[in-house]
């Protein structure tokens, strides 16, 4: 790789050569973080396309087209770091980009839910590069002194994909169809492509670290099978013992137990656990974690809630979701710059407790709860992810210096993903559970095309997002209106189990430093990281 500037080349202003690489940057992060929010609105046109009455797909198996995603990006950015040094930043970066783009138009192609879970591993393995990627891209650009500031300038573009994503699914599923929210990845990628191509800076590969495939074999497929077993959970009625689950989860538990206690023993781990005697990056993990997986999985559900609850298309889902995404951009911003000035301690629990009352209002909902009061509390919990992530992300490399940086940026960036893929798994079972405790309904055992019955919360949804495919079987409107509050109740518990979470990470946030830090992101030689891993 080039050789990153000493601390004397940066100037103080954010210059128009930053500004130029921060459009890389930006266009990457945003092409990555799309894919995942285009997704959650497309979940029930994922059930309705991929499966029929007769064999229904269960939410918690078309929630692996999201889990799937964060595994892989969890997967690959350990190895960013090493592959960079390897192959060069910039090289890497468009083969990122190019996997990413490739991934994208084979899920377009997918014909069955399991062919498309498949190709979002692919996906999910360019876009994992493109965000520890783009942070080295800026570190080595911009310089320590800048960060902050430019960050708080990344923060709000960044930001565009959350807000735009589910908007910009709904229209495309509503318009054209489900393909579409994929494909429009392609020509993303190729100006991403073109961009990076003449923007970015020629670099050289050099010799680099060795890389632990070991630690590699232990940790992935550990943490896909633990995650599987319990997403098994509601195709086995729920039933622990059923071999699918019990045996999955413990060979899960042993893979990762083995990979901790691999990751003593080499010097350049895939993880360095070592980082954990730092009290600072611990609790900054601790409280990120349980954050991720509490706010990212109840997210998954809120479009879900629009469109099989109160009978919104795709995109009116969409856009009724996107008000949390403002929130998000009135905050982090202004976290981004009181990051430099106020301690974390005092910053993120405030985030952490807008969150709180914003998920409470979650765990309130109806099937008739007014709108205004829907959006008031998703922009509240905007508000409150706004405040909580950058700053977390900031307190957590602080204290480190030198090579600890890079590696704690891994375990950081790497706990959000495999937080957010633990969190969209166990939401979607608890509310696949909650849905099939409903009655089945009486006559529709029999029933050419329906299975073993139909239950009330599966006829109310229906009724909802394919009203056609009931009319020949002239239910009892008692028995929709009777399955429409449960399955509105069935999400309303679902948020309770992730308002616990949130409150939960209260705990380790109200342990974050309360005083200034004195040890600003730097190597021991006063230049920034070379990677983030």
């Amino acid at each position: 790789m080039s050789q990153p500037a000493t601390r004397s080349d940066y100037p103080e202003n954010i210059d128009a050569a930053v500004l130029k690489i921060a459009g890389v940057v930006v266009l990457g992060a945003i092409m990555s973080i799309l894919d995942i929010t285009v997704v959650n609105v497309a979940l029930p046109t994922f059930q309705d396309e991929f499966g029929s009455a007769d064999g229904p797909i269960a939410y918690s198996h078309v929630a692996w087209t999201v889990t799937a995603y964060t595994l892989a990006l969890a997967t690959v950015i350990p190895l960013t770091g090493w592959a960079a040094d390897r192959f060069g930043t910039k090289r890497l970066y468009m083969s990122a980009i190019f996997l990413f783009t490739a991934g994208s138009a084979l899920c377009a192609t997918a014909s069955s839910i399991d062919m498309l879970i498949g190709f979002r591993v692919l996906q999910g393995l360019g876009g994992g590069m493109l965000m520890p990627l783009g942070m080295t891209i800026m570190t080595q650009a911009a310089g320590p002194r800048r960060m902050g500031r430019l960050m708080a300038i990344l923060g709000v573009p960044m930001l565009l994909g959350p807000i735009l994503g589910p908007i910009l699914g709904g229209w495309l599923i509503q318009v054209a169809s489900w393909h579409w929210i994929f494909l429009i990845n392609v020509p993303l990628g190729a100006t991403a492509l073109v961009y990076a191509w003449f923007a970015l800076a020629p670099d050289t590969a050099h010799r680099s670290e060795s890389l632990d495939f070991l630690g590699l074999a232990l940790m992935s497929p550990g943490l896909a099978l633990f995650l599987f077993g319990v997403s098994s959970l509601p195709a086995e009625g729920g039933d622990f013992t059923a071999p699918r689950v019990w045996i999955s989860v413990l060979a899960g538990v042993l893979l990762m137990a083995a990979f901790v206690w691999h990751s003593f023993r080499p010097a350049h781990p895939l993880l360095d656990l070592r980082l954990f005697s730092d009290r600072n990056l611990t609790i900054s993990i601790i409280t990120m974690f349980l954050f991720a997986a509490a706010f990212f999985g109840g997210l998954l559900l809120v479009p879900t809630y629009f469109q099989q609850i109160r009978g919104e298309s795709t995109l009116h889902a969409g856009l009724l979701v996107a008000p949390q995404g403002l929130g998000a951009m009135v905050t982090m911003p202004i976290a981004g710059r009181l990051v430099d000035k106020i301690p974390v301690g005092r910053i993120v629990p405030f985030g952490i407790g807008l969150i709180v009352v914003g998920m409470f209002g979650l765990t309130q909902i109806t099937a008739t709860t007014p709108y205004p009061v829907l959006i008031a509390m998703l922009v509240v919990m905007g508000f409150g992810m706004g405040g909580t992530m950058m700053p977390l992300f900031t307190t957590a490399l602080r204290t480190l210096s030198g090579p600890q940086v890079a590696r704690g940026s891994t375990l950081l960036n790497i706990s959000q993903q495999i937080a957010s893929s633990c969190g969209v798994a166990t939401m979607s079972v608890i509310l696949t559970n909650q849905l099939n405790n409903s009655p089945i309904i009486p006559g529709t055992q029999g029933v050419p095309g329906v299975g073993d019955g139909l239950r009330e919360t599966q006829a109310a949804i229906l009724s909802n997002t394919r009203p056609d495919s009931l009319a020949r079987l002239h239910l009892d409107p008692a028995s929709i209106g009777r399955g429409l509050v449960d399955a509105a109740t069935a999400f309303s518990h679902t948020y309770w189990v992730a308002w616990a979470l949130v409150c939960l990470t209260l705990v380790p946030a109200l342990m974050l430093p309360r005083r200034r830090e004195k040890k600003p992101v730097l190597q021991s030689d006063g230049v920034p990281p070379a990677t983030v891993n």
